[in-house]
C-alpha cells in the first residue's frame, strides 16, 4: 500500500530559502575570494618566440675568389711599372713618387689661375660638359633614327650604304670639319663626340627594332592600334635592352675620343691637360692623368650598367 505525503506550500519555500542561503559555518572572506577568483580571468600564457633562423656560415672561399685575384692583377701592374721605371733609369717615375705627386695634385683640384691654369677637378668637369653635350645630341637625333630604319623597309635600305660608309671613319677625321662649320674648338669637340657618339646608338636600336616578335606586331593591327601606340606599348619595351647596350658603347667612344679631341683643340679639359703635361715634360702628371681618364670612364660604364639593369629583365654584363 502506498502513501502519499503532501508538504504545504510554506514549508516548501522555507526549504528553498535555506538551501539558497550560506552556511553559518563558511567565512564571509572566503566567500569574497571565491567570488573574486571567479570573476579574475585566467591568465594568458605568451608563446615562445620564433627560433632564428641558423646564420648563413661566410663564403670565405668566394669571398677571397673575388678580392685576391684584382690585388694580384694591381700588384702586377705595379711591379711591372717599377720594373721599367728602373730600366729607363729615371725617365719614368716609379710608382711611389707618382703617388706623391698625386698627392699634392688632388689636395687643390680646383684651383684656378687663369684660363690655362686650373685644377684637374675643373679639366676633368669641362671634358664631361663636352661628352654630356656632345652624347645627348647624339641621344635625341640616334634613337629615333634607329626605330624609324628598324620599323620601315625603304628608310633602312635607304640610309644602310650611309651609314655604312660613314661609320668606319675616325671620329678625329670629323674634327677639322666642326673647326670649319662652327669656327669655334668647343663647339667643334661637341660636334666630334656627337658624330662617333650616334652610330652606335642608331645601329643597336634598330636591330633591337628588327628583332621584335612579329606576333606583337600582328597584335597591334588586330586592335588597330596607331603608330604611336605600337612604338610607345609594343616597341619601345621590347628594344630598351638594344637601345641601353647602345648608349654604353656611346658613351665609351665619346670618352676616348674627347681626350685625343682637347689634345687637338686646346681650352680647359682632360686631354688638354695632358698635353700641357706633356710640353712641360712632366711626366708624372701624364701618368695621373691616365688614371684619372680610366677611373672616370670605369665610373661611366658602371653607372650605365645599373641602368641597364633596372630597366631589363635580363643580368648585364660589363
Amino acid at each position: 500500500m502506498v502513501s502519499a505525503v503532501f508538504h504545504s506550500p510554506l514549508e516548501a519555500a522555507a526549504t528553498a530559502s535555506a538551501a539558497a542561503a550560506p552556511r553559518g559555518d563558511a567565512k564571509p572572506g572566503l566567500m569574497s575570494q571565491e567570488a573574486s577568483a571567479a570573476a579574475t580571468p585566467a591568465p594568458v600564457v605568451k608563446a615562445a618566440p620564433p627560433a632564428k633562423p641558423p646564420r648563413t656560415p661566410i663564403d670565405w672561399r668566394g669571398w677571397l675568389l673575388r678580392v685576391v685575384p684584382p690585388i694580384i692583377g694591381v700588384a702586377v701592374l705595379v711591379g711591372i711599372w717599377a720594373l721599367v721605371s728602373m730600366t729607363t733609369k729615371g725617365a719614368i717615375p716609379t710608382p711611389w713618387d707618382t703617388w706623391s705627386q698625386a698627392v699634392d695634385v688632388f689636395a687643390r683640384p680646383f684651383y684656378s689661375n687663369g684660363p690655362n691654369d686650373q685644377g684637374i677637378g675643373w679639366n676633368v668637369l669641362s671634358s664631361l660638359e663636352r661628352v654630356g653635350l656632345g652624347f645627348g645630341l647624339a641621344a635625341l637625333v640616334g634613337i629615333p633614327a634607329g626605330f624609324i630604319l628598324g620599323r620601315f623597309v625603304f628608310m633602312q635600305r635607304m640610309f644602310n650604304p650611309i651609314i655604312s660608309l660613314l661609320r668606319p671613319v675616325s671620329p678625329l677625321a670629323w674634327l677639322p670639319i666642326g673647326l670649319l662649320v662652327f669656327k669655334g674648338a668647343n663647339p667643334a669637340a661637341i660636334w666630334t663626340i656627337f658624330i662617333c657618339s650616334i652610330w652606335p646608338m642608331v645601329i643597336n636600336t634598330a636591330v633591337g627594332v628588327q628583332r621584335v616578335p612579329q606576333d606583337y606586331l600582328n597584335v597591334a593591327r588586330v586592335l588597330d592600334l596607331s603608330e604611336w601606340k605600337v612604338i610607345t606599348r609594343i616597341l619601345l619595351p621590347a628594344v630598351l635592352p638594344y637601345m641601353l647596350t647602345g648608349v654604353r658603347l656611346a658613351v665609351g667612344t665619346a670618352w676616348l675620343v674627347i681626350v685625343a679631341a682637347e689634345m687637338l683643340t686646346g681650352g680647359v679639359g682632360i686631354g688638354f691637360w695632358v698635353w700641357d703635361e706633356w710640353n712641360n715634360l712632366n711626366v708624372k702628371n701624364i701618368i695621373i692623368a691616365i688614371f684619372v681618364i680610366g677611373i672616370v670612364g670605369l665610373l661611366l660604364e658602371q653607372a650605365l650598367i645599373r641602368l641597364a639593369g633596372a630597366f631589363t629583365y635580363e643580368d648585364v654584363k660589363a
